[in-house]
């Protein structure tokens, strides 16, 4: 969705506050703390949802320009001030220091070894260690032959601990040492692999396979993270999907941090197709433009004409690292078709962001882009609704089916065995009917249990999604 708005300044002593930003022809000049701080507070003042819960973003917060300038220079960091200026319970709004680095990875570009890992500690020995939760295809990690579901105990032949793993995982290369259980403790094996991280850029569509059991089509998806870049490959598989026959669908949400809204209508769209025109969800703001209705659409937001299943049921995996967008095609879709939704709670998380940078209208490519610092904000802008008004969704999506990941028994992704998948082609009718057979199961993902990266850090992109306002 491509909308226009305007740069809103709520007291006349603030026009010609601080200094000006430069034009994008001129030459930069280093922009100093108190000019940045004054970027920050006026873009959430203008554009963030939960101003209105923010007493020192209110439109007459402040008296005059000294106390203005005062108030900015109490702060000694842009980091300090947007902290203060968000509520208690804002989760997901974030300031970067390089948007460079955030507009990557908003296309699922970083410089990795592809590694995406769980951090755990062993409830009965205390012994903390990494399991390897997927691999991305084509990097360090996938050529080496590292596997889902590993064991990582050392790296460069150093036990790793809480307080160690970031500074281990820091290098651009390592060798991480991988360990087996003996039953009561997880021991080096001898196997490694030496790992470099490199630029990358993440194809979010994983897994595309049709799975032939008993001779029916089930689709299987597992779809990482909603990219207008790729959207493409994800209409392709589901042209693929049409002409293999499938009847039946799993699209796997389990690692899908979000990503952009207008992708999350592309797929929703992939796996009907007969809603076209109608009402996806709602987007409501603060005020700063009008709520603003997103319909199914019958062409992707590159233009290509969508490639359609016309489902009236799917099957959807989850756990608590599923968000944003990801959620978005839960919500949506439930009052449309019968949507299965297996794992666990979801993350919770219903508001939309969009990148703020420090120009005029708050857009790179706006008037008086400051090119005197490379912050920008991705604050909360919008609350998103289903056709049926449901939102607020704090604790998550509920699953219909509960079935929590097991880091001892994660299984191969994709293949009908791995717990997840199972589970979901037991609903559907064609896979193993015994659920009560005993499965070893040391080790719970807890609820805190988030995806990491090579650097042992959320990615950058974690949990977003965002939408385009240009």
């Amino acid at each position: 969705m491509k909308k226009s708005f305007c740069y809103l300044f709520f007291a006349v002593f603030m026009l010609a506050i601080i200094g000006c930003a430069e034009d994008n022809d001129d030459v930069a000049i280093p922009a100093n703390n108190l000019e940045i701080n004054d970027f920050v507070w006026k873009a959430m003042n203008f554009i963030y949802f939960y101003k209105d819960e923010v007493a020192n973003l209110a439109d007459d917060a402040f008296a005059n320009t000294q106390e203005y300038v005062s108030f900015l220079e109490s702060y000694n960091t842009p980091e300090a001030l947007f902290d203060d200026l968000i509520t208690p319970e804002d989760r997901f709004s974030v300031i970067v220091s390089d948007y460079r680095v955030l507009e990557a990875a908003l296309q699922g570009n970083s410089v990795t070894n592809g590694l995406r890992l769980f951090g755990t500690i062993d409830d009965a020995t205390g012994q903390f260690y990494l399991v390897v939760a997927y691999v991305v295809n084509g990097s360090s990690a996938d050529v080496q032959g590292v596997e889902r579901g590993m064991v990582i105990t050392q790296i460069d032949g150093v036990t790793i601990t809480p307080d160690n793993v970031s500074a281990l995982v820091s290098p651009t290369t390592y060798t991480i040492g991988i360990a087996d259980f003996n039953g009561t403790t997880y021991e080096p094996n001898g196997q490694t692999f030496t790992l470099t991280k490199e630029s990358l850029t993440e194809n979010p569509v994983h897994i595309a396979k049709t799975l032939d059991i008993n001779g029916e089509k089930i689709g299987y998806l597992m779809y990482n993270g909603f990219r207008a870049n790729f959207v493409g490959v994800l209409n392709q598989a589901f042209a693929e999907f049409s002409a293999e026959g499938v009847t039946d669908l799993v699209v796997d949400l389990r690692y899908n941090g979000g990503g952009r809204v207008t992708t999350a209508e592309d797929l929703s769209s992939m796996i009907t197709g007969q809603f076209n025109n109608q009402l996806f969800a709602v987007l409501t703001y603060n005020g700063f433009q009008p709520n603003e209705n997103i319909n199914f659409g019958n062409q992707t937001d590159g233009g290509e004409a969508v490639n359609s299943l016309n489902l009236q049921r799917v099957y959807v995996l989850t756990t608590t690292n599923t968000a944003s967008a990801s959620e978005l095609v839960i919500n949506a879709l439930n009052p449309y078709i019968d949507v299965i939704q297996i794992g666990t709670n979801t993350a919770g998380k219903y508001q939309g962001s969009v990148t703020v940078y420090d120009s005029q209208n708050l857009t790179k490519n706006g008037p008086e882009f400051n090119l005197g610092h490379y912050y920008a904000l991705q604050p909360l802008i919008s609350e998103t609704e289903n056709s049926t008004g449901f939102t607020g969704f704090d604790d998550g999506l509920i699953p219909d089916v509960s079935q929590s990941e097991d880091l001892m028994n994660l299984g191969i992704l994709g293949d009908p065995n791995e717990p997840l998948l199972a589970r979901a082609l037991q609903e559907i009718g064609v896979g193993l009917q015994d659920t009560d057979q005993p499965v070893f199961q040391r080790t719970n993902l807890s609820e805190n249990t988030i995806l990491l990266n090579d650097s042992f850090r959320k990615t950058i992109d974690y949990q977003r999604m965002y939408i385009d306002i240009k």
